[in-house]
């Protein structure tokens, strides 16, 4: 079982490391825009950013009937193609035309790939070391972004080097493809389409054979046969299912309304205030990501999911206080600098430590089996539509409130995550997914 998980998140790890260059654009996109001729132009650089993010949304919206018509393997390989081929479009075009086309291509892979890769994972995992593997998933978000870094260094002394990036990420993209040819499929899954004997065998595979008989009946506990195919959207907003469905959209859209993204996009600018070079930056930013996530892997199944959310919410908010002072004008020079950088390291590592990896890995364990995938699109989608319009609006807020004001608002979303938390969100820790499906059905 340990082997086979290794596998399926060292299969993630790759698929990371091909999404993350899709969001690490800033320095290859002045390369980029010179090279097609439409440096300066900033509605033409936004267009190249945004349509990434309108391609992700599509995907995420889609996924939950492709991984439950498709499987979860297959759903997961489909992922992989759309990358390809808006990688190879967007290294060899020649136009502004062609790069958007490619990166709606890419940011439609990368749409369908994370819902998916949560469902997967949490599927396939025991659940006393479900939170531990659903982890790998942050953890290779850091390492792709870092590896993503690594590869960007060239962009600005090398002519043309943007499209050699493009090119490489051509190849864990095909890897991905191919290995997952070698995992096992969803028992879940499978046996929610009638396909008993196979969920059998894929059990055998993850659990061994001594644990065949006690997954497949405590399976039969809540899926009983696949309805899923009748789940509507309006189901999900509003039938039974919808307060599960509002807590994960909710969960998703607090996590982006905290500010990471903007503080991601304006680290190298505040490191760069303190004397710190924009790479020495990535680098400190990536490592505290790093430390963060490993921390929470090792304690997501000893403290559990809700713990872990209420204490990074409340870091994340102490955090951005600190950035509120340092922008006061009762602190000048060095001492507001300094608290700048420390409260910005402070947010990424207790970003890192819950409200990054929990919400992907809890939104598969809470929602039933039957609106599982289509839940996670409906939710996801959420995510990538708060994300544009942070992305879209964070530099005009700024520059209209101030960063102390802006600063305040995002600490503000952080305590109103706690409260959320604290109210609506259930602990999930070591139970099986039929246990806590059951629970919250009681509640309905």
């Amino acid at each position: 079982m340990e082997a086979f998980t290794a596998v399926c998140a060292g299969g993630y790890h790759i698929f990371v490391f091909i999404w993350i260059p899709s969001w690490v654009f800033n320095e290859p996109l002045e390369s980029i825009s010179s090279d097609l001729g439409f440096s300066g132009d900033t509605l033409a650089e936004g267009l190249v950013v945004s349509t990434c993010l309108a391609g992700a949304f599509v995907g995420s919206l889609f996924s939950g009937w492709i991984a439950d018509g498709l499987g979860r393997r297959r759903a997961f390989q489909l992922c992989a193609l759309p990358m390809i081929l808006g990688a190879f479009v967007s290294a060899k075009s020649k136009t502004l035309t062609g790069m958007l086309l490619g990166r709606i291509l890419v940011g439609t892979g990368m749409g369908l790939g994370p819902p998916v890769a949560s469902l997967y994972v949490t599927e396939i995992s025991p659940a006393f070391v479900r939170g531990t593997y659903g982890s790998f998933i942050q953890i290779a978000t850091c390492l792709g972004l870092m590896g993503s870094l690594l590869v960007g260094i060239p962009v600005k002394e090398i002519t043309g080097w943007w499209r050699v990036c493009f090119l490489l990420s051509i190849i864990p993209a095909t890897i991905l493809c191919l290995c997952m040819s070698f995992c096992a499929e969803s028992p879940h899954w499978l046996y929610k389409r009638g396909r008993i004997t196979e969920a059998e065998a894929e059990f055998e595979r993850l659990l061994g054979a001594s644990h065949v008989k006690s997954a497949v009946a405590e399976l039969s506990k809540s899926d009983r046969g696949d309805d899923s195919d009748s789940v509507t959207i309006s189901e999900l907003l509003h039938g039974r299912h919808f307060r599960v469905v509002f807590i994960g959209s909710a969960l998703f859209a607090l996590q982006q309304l905290s500010g990471i993204n903007a503080v991601f996009y304006f680290s190298s600018a505040v490191f760069r205030s303190a004397g710190v070079p924009s790479g020495l930056a990535n680098v400190f930013i990536g490592v505290a990501n790093l430390s963060g996530s490993i921390v929470a892997m090792a304690l997501m199944d000893k403290l559990g999911r809700r713990v872990l959310l209420l204490w990074s919410f409340f870091g994340m908010a102490m955090s951005m206080l600190l950035q509120v002072a340092s922008a006061s004008s009762y602190l000048k020079g060095s001492g507001a600098l300094y608290l700048s950088v420390g409260g910005m390291l402070m947010f990424v590592l207790t970003f890192a430590l819950g409200a990054g990896p929990v919400p992907g890995l809890l939104l598969p364990e809470i929602f039933p089996g039957r609106i599982r995938a289509k839940a996670m699109a409906v939710c996801m989608s959420v995510h990538w539509v708060i994300n544009f319009f942070v992305g879209l609006l964070f530099l005009r807020l700024l520059e209209l409130l101030g960063p102390s004001i802006l600063y305040s608002i995002f600490a503000a979303f952080c305590l109103l995550a706690v409260i959320f938390v604290k109210r609506n969100v259930m602990e999930t820790k070591g139970k099986s997914l039929q246990e806590i499906e059951i629970a919250l059905l009681s509640q309905m």
